[in-house]
């Protein structure tokens, strides 16, 4: 298991397998924080630093994509999506091209950038897009491992990934698949559906829980669509209680597509989403603002025992 940030991941795997000649990757001016750079600086004749030009950047890619090319289309979220999104809806999810659209440097993780820079509603953009999956990993090998899925795989892609160091939770034996979600920790009393960084604080959590005897699973979604509705309805019925878990607003991402999977597959449980409440948050370090806002470990493990106090007086009711 490797220690590093998603962008990593992306960037080590464009460069171990982009020998692919119908590979070509575009980035905006920033592709030594990406990582892009490092394709680039392997592949120069397909790399194109677009500069300070996001929506020449996505329409470039949708017509390389067009013309036969597996294009991955590069930049911080806030400027890819903030900037472009006609260009998105028609270019790329209405015209259902081969683009890949890779947002870095997403959610409050990137504290010290500025509320101007934590993306927070990218999940809410994408997911309501027609024809667009939409992809977040949890560590340096699923980033990797997905970005060589997404090399061979055609349509549309959103592929999310952070900026901070996380641990390693999977070794190369790990195989990603669109559309699956993972299990990595069992439990009984609840479960804790979480996606990017947030897996790490998910797990942290269910270690403070464990600490007072409640055991709860832990379930990385690293495709927030389509979701793995199998997974979500069999947890969610051997818990009783479900949790989300995402450095995104509480509108629009994972908690919505969880409760939308739960309500269309006619499951009543107790139900609590852990994000942004819906607020721009401050500057500062990852670590401050997750405590402040809401996201930390401590809060994660706080919010499941609320759930599972409804859950108890649900029971208690019958």
């Amino acid at each position: 298991m490797k220690d590093g940030a998603t962008r990593d991941g992306y960037g080590a795997a464009l460069q171990d397998f982009g020998d692919n000649p119908k590979v070509v990757v575009l980035d905006a001016g920033v592709s030594d924080s990406t990582r892009s750079k490092k394709f680039g600086d392997k592949f120069p004749d397909r790399f194109f630093n677009m500069g300070i030009s996001e929506g020449d950047m996505v329409c470039t890619a949708a017509g390389l994509a067009t013309a036969g090319k597996v294009a991955f289309a590069t930049s911080f979220a806030c400027f890819l999506l903030g900037r472009t999104m006609d260009q998105i809806l028609v270019s790329v999810a209405y015209s259902n091209t081969n683009v890949k659209l890779v947002g870095t440097h997403t959610g409050i993780a990137v504290g010290p950038d500025g509320p101007t820079a934590q993306m927070i509603v990218d999940l809410a953009y994408t997911r309501a897009m027609p024809n667009l999956t939409v992809i977040q990993p949890a560590d340096y090998e699923e980033a990797y491992q997905a970005t060589k899925t997404l090399i061979n795989h055609n349509g549309p892609v959103y592929f999310r990934l952070g900026r901070s160091k996380v641990k390693g939770l999977y070794d190369s034996s790990y195989k990603f698949e669109i559309g699956k979600g993972s299990v990595l920790r069992e439990g009984s009393d609840a479960v804790i559906i979480a996606t990017g960084v947030m897996v790490q604080e998910s797990l942290a959590a269910a270690e403070l829980l464990k600490a007072e005897n409640i055991d709860v699973s832990v379930v990385n979604i690293s495709t927030i669509k389509p979701l793995d509705n199998e997974l979500v309805a069999n947890q969610a019925r051997k818990t009783g209680a479900v949790i989300t878990a995402e450095d995104h607003n509480v509108f629009g991402g994972l908690g919505d597509a969880v409760l939308d999977s739960l309500a269309n597959q006619d499951i009543m449980v107790p139900f609590r989403k852990v994000g942004v409440e819906d607020t721009f948050a401050e500057t500062g370090s990852q670590d401050q603002l997750f405590e402040k806002y809401g996201l930390s470990a401590s809060h994660i493990a706080a919010t499941v025992k609320e759930v599972l106090a409804k859950k108890t007086a649900s029971q208690a009711s019958i």
